[in-house]
């Protein structure tokens, strides 16, 4: 069953992504970094959120890292001295632009933390779902990860759809590399076709294998 909360998650991030599209400084009227009654007001105008529905889920989102939470100091000198004034500040991170924009060459994974892969001489561009491929398989990948949703949304068991996808999984995998390893290919993709015997997938099977064929040579 959805969250709920999903809806709500998306339409604050979104609303963030777009307010730092159209911004022209860091503060004030037009900034990307915003009051937390200001995002309130705007999102109950524009989207109907309510406040605890923008607080609950503004606390998820600084959670995952997905909105940065910071605060400024203003010194204010007066009668009695001197008294300082925080203010709050809520702005999307590069993480939550990742999330809504899905892929780009500048999107870091943290399985290759510390290699600097575009230094290796590879085309490389980082997916939707994280994989980092050299770009001459970014057909067979996509193909790859909609087989991979038939199959964890058919009846297969628990156990057989985990199977098929660890074996897609680990097939992406070698998709960075600018030549793959044929014969880890090639069985996993032996692996994996033999879903064809259970349900029916067999036009992905057939769009997918002249892209196997490519890289194993037969």
């Amino acid at each position: 069953m959805p969250n709920p909360n999903d809806e709500y998650r998306t339409l604050i991030l979104q609303w963030f992504y777009d307010r730092n599209a159209n911004a022209t400084s860091k503060y004030g009227k037009k900034g990307s970094a915003v009051k937390i009654s200001e995002i309130k007001k705007s999102l109950k105008e524009k989207r109907g959120l309510t406040q605890n529905q923008v607080q609950s889920n503004l606390t998820y989102l600084i959670d995952k890292n997905w909105i940065n939470e910071t605060e400024t100091e203003k010194t204010i000198y007066v009668n009695q001295g001197e008294r300082v004034n925080k203010t709050t500040w809520y702005e999307i991170s590069s993480d939550g632009i990742d999330k809504i924009e899905e892929e780009s060459e500048f999107k870091e994974n943290p399985r290759y933390a510390g290699i600097n892969i575009n230094a290796t001489g590879s085309n490389v561009i980082t997916m939707g779902d994280g994989n980092i491929i050299n770009t001459q398989f970014q057909s067979l990948h996509n193909e790859l990860t909609e087989l991979k949703k038939i199959i964890v949304s058919s009846r297969l068991s628990d156990k057989e759809k985990l199977d098929i996808a660890a074996d897609i999984e680990t097939l992406k995998d070698q998709l960075i590399k600018p030549e793959p390893d044929k014969t880890i290919i090639g069985h996993l993709w032996s692996n994996i076709k033999k879903v064809a015997d259970i349900i029916d997938v067999s036009d992905k099977i057939i769009k997918i294998s002249p892209l196997i064929s490519t890289i194993i040579g037969c």
